[in-house]
């Protein structure tokens, strides 16, 4: 049998073409390799851009259109001007060039020089007659740094459960922990995993990564004693049987060690908020909800309508009937007249979870935390979800980001996450993302940007094809930041990048020009272009969030035991042998012990894993990094990791609750009279 043909590099045209739409021809998984993409992939991502390039001929036509619009073009779609300074696209208009620019607060302008932040409207009309319409970015030329030094608590929230909690962590716990971190720990932050809406149905997938929207927050999270209206309920002997429900499900997993269950918690809460529904809201209330749906308009309607739909239809609006796939369509406007109430339904469990979520804020920073409750942003949404639907002329159709074969990975990964189009993204002054980041920095003091090199660049992988095939397509970073930090100045919040594994050459040090901070993971700061040693604590960066661990890694108390390796071996993931991983994980952690010892953080061969903990700890502290995350389970000894990449059912990944060293799961009122988590923050007041 003869081997595989390698795949066809791009032809000379088309590599052109796609490189006048930002689409790469090849990539550098080390800085001395290149890798062509196949012509197939390039012709795809094209088409996923609206170009065709399925024949030469096709090829051709679509290269001269390209060059033909770039030359009648006075400006890109979308300028950007940092600051007082001149952009290089205003720079370079032809003498004599007239501008007409309008700026979201209604004032008009002739020249770019003096303008108020905004994304504001320009034409420009050049003495030959050529004339262009463009959007007009003007964003501040970085973001503040956080006003002192902080040190936070880092958890998942769904494993954070209360005495109180119906079976899961809520916005509640969330509260109280903020609260109590603050005042009684010093702490300046806490954050949390993506709280996003996730897609609804049974079994409902657990990840928090993968939702079903991004702008608008998943009302499972709901304390459902803290809405106003639940004490108003005139069926009292269902809210007791709702409540036992949920004591039930609460004492599952506190007490009989069984894992959260998310679908159960939700019904739960589901039944109880149909109650609540019914209860007349009172006239503050039903103003407040008003001004809240005026404020929200048709992305919420959009929403709540795709909601409304998928109860009857499925989560996957790919299978819904082929009239209620267009967001905009008569029939979908039909549907939405006849499920008034459930679109009001869906409506208003978002307006009481953004209510939820704005107190947690508010109690954070009354706590007295400079930043207060740091929010992640996913990279991308569910296909068949709400935000898939509503949006569809932003998404790449047939198209999914991953990432490309490296080291660690030699068949890539596939995501499954549609990317957004940049040609789009441009066209509408990146509106979308500029709705989504508002939304979220109503109630964010900080807010983790989860694989933020994307804002550069996304592998783009097409359907039925795998993640080798694919290539990467560029964005407009410069427009991409800019509304970035143009959102987050105007919620005075910080921005963190998560810019963990393989980096571009230049993306570090565009985003900390514009003030946005790195993420830094002790096992992973070591000298990679000298000895490989570990980076002493002065060689680190000072803009970053540096921690021990993520969710996606071992807890430290199993990093430095090498339990970790164990557990991967009992799920068959090891692809080398058990000897071999237990070897280098055990030198990996004597080298970064050895550095603890000779700094002087820790003490002779017998000390304890509580004292080692404290002392990678006390390491951080050592680093210039302004913001020290702490991984709450680390504060009593936890093993297990929320995550295990590469696993789905052979792991209870983002179902554990938070649990002591020997897997007892922990409440939260017991973490707060925890010693042990006191003496580990203590390293950090030192």
């Amino acid at each position: 049998m003869s081997a595989p043909r390698p795949a066809e590099p791009p032809s000379e045209d088309l590599s052109l073409l796609a490189a006048l739409h930002g689409v790469a021809t090849s990539y550098s998984p080390s800085p001395d390799r290149a890798v062509a993409a196949s012509a197939t992939a390039v012709t795809r991502a094209l088409a996923a851009l609206g170009v065709d390039a399925g024949t030469g001929q096709a090829v051709r036509s679509a290269l001269a259109a390209r060059e033909r619009e770039l030359a009648e073009r006075l400006l890109p779609p979308t300028v950007v001007v940092w600051g007082a300074r001149t952009p290089a696209a205003l720079a370079a208009l032809p003498a004599g060039t007239r501008l007409d620019i309008r700026t979201e607060q209604g004032e008009t302008h002739a020249v770019a020089e003096h303008l108020p932040p905004g994304v504001h409207d320009i034409t420009a009309t050049a003495p030959d007659g050529r004339s262009t319409r463009a959007h007009l970015i003007v964003a501040p030329p970085g973001l503040p740094a956080p006003p002192a030094r902080s040190y936070g608590l880092l958890v998942q929230l769904y494993s954070l459960l209360s005495r109180r909690s119906w079976g899961m962590g809520d916005l509640a716990d969330l509260g109280e922990l903020a609260g109590w971190a603050g005042r009684a720990l010093g702490a300046g932050f806490v954050q949390v995993n993506p709280l996003h809406a996730t897609v609804p149905g049974a079994p409902a997938d657990p990840s928090p990564y993968r939702p079903s929207s991004r702008r608008f927050p998943d009302p499972v999270h709901l304390r459902i004693e803290d809405v106003p209206e639940f004490a108003y309920v005139e069926d009292r002997e269902r809210v007791r049987a709702l409540l036992e429900r949920a004591g039930g499900l609460r004492e599952a997993v506190l007490g009989r060690g069984e894992l959260i269950d998310r679908d159960a918690v939700w019904e739960t809460k589901r039944e109880a908020l149909e109650l609540v529904h019914g209860v007349p809201l009172g006239p503050g209330r039903r103003a407040a909800y008003g001004d809240f749906l005026a404020a929200q308009g048709q992305a919420l309607e959009d929403h709540a309508t795709w909601c409304a739909l998928a109860e009857l239809h499925g989560p996957d609006w790919h299978r819904w009937p082929a009239a209620l796939r267009d967001p905009r369509s008569p029939a979908t406007a039909r549907a939405r007249r006849e499920l008034t109430d459930r679109v009001d339904f869906h409506s208003r469990l978002v307006w009481l979870t953004d209510a939820q979520l704005t107190a947690a804020q508010r109690t954070a920073r009354e706590a007295g935390m400079p930043v207060g409750i740091v929010h992640d942003l996913a990279v991308g949404v569910h296909p068949g979800g709400a935000d898939a639907w509503a949006q569809q002329e932003y998404f790449a159709a047939g198209m999914s980001v991953g990432a490309p074969p490296d080291a660690f990975n030699a068949r890539g990964q596939d995501w499954g996450l549609p990317p957004w189009r940049p040609d789009r993204l441009a066209d509408s002054g990146y509106a979308p993302f500029r709705a989504l980041l508002r939304a979220l920095f109503r109630y964010a003091g900080a807010l983790r940007i989860d694989h933020v090199m994307g804002l550069f660049r996304l592998w783009w992988v097409p359907e039925g094809h795998p993640p080798t095939e694919g290539t990467y397509v560029r964005y407009d970073a410069e427009a991409m930041l800019a509304v970035l930090v143009l959102e987050a100045s105007r919620a005075g919040a910080v921005v963190i990048g998560e810019d963990l594994g393989t980096v571009e050459p230049g993306v570090r040090e565009a985003l900390r020009e514009r003030g946005v901070y790195g993420t830094s993971v002790l096992w992973f700061e070591r000298d990679w272009e000298g000895d490989r040693r570990p980076l002493p604590p002065d060689a680190w960066r000072a803009d970053c969030l540096a921690t021990a661990t993520t969710h996606d890694l071992p807890p430290t108390a199993s990093r430095l035991t090498g339990d970790h390796v164990d557990l991967r071996d009992s799920l068959g993931l090891l692809t080398r042998p058990l000897a071999e991983e237990r070897a280098e994980a055990a030198a990996d952690t004597a080298e970064w012990l050895d550095l603890l010892s000779r700094l002087g953080l820790l003490g002779g061969a017998g000390t304890s894993e509580e004292a080692r903990i404290q002392a990678v700890h006390r390491y951080l502290l050592r680093t210039p990094a302004r913001m020290i995350g702490v991984w709450l389970p680390d504060g009593i000894g936890d093993r297990r990791p929320q995550n295990l990449p590469g696993t789905w059912d052979q792991y209870p990944n983002w179902r554990l609750p938070i649990a002591d060293a020997r897997g007892r799961p922990v409440t939260l009122e017991e973490l707060a009279a925890s010693p042990r988590l006191r003496a580990l923050i203590d390293v950090l007041r030192e």
